[in-house]
């Protein structure tokens, strides 16, 4: 399985959705997280965001993974 090197959670207010950006080297993996709310926490986005890396053939450390707030959301 490939390291990963950084992971991004952030609320796509357009599409309603909360979505991972995994980054390995200069590629970058977008998935949405459908099965989170507009209101999850912090933990279970880090969890989500660790197992769709992990879906998609990578592996990252949680402390990778960091949550964009910029929107306001888990304020």
């Amino acid at each position: 399985m490939m390291r990963a090197d950084l992971a991004k959670v952030e609320w796509n207010a357009e599409k309603k959705r909360w979505e991972v950006h995994i980054q390995v080297g200069a590629e970058v993996v977008k998935r949405p997280i459908p099965k989170h709310t507009e209101d999850s926490g912090e933990a279970a986005l880090r969890e989500a965001a660790v197992q769709t890396a992990h879906d998609e053939g990578y592996e990252i450390d949680p402390a990778s993974v960091e949550i964009q707030t910029g929107s306001g959301r888990l304020a």
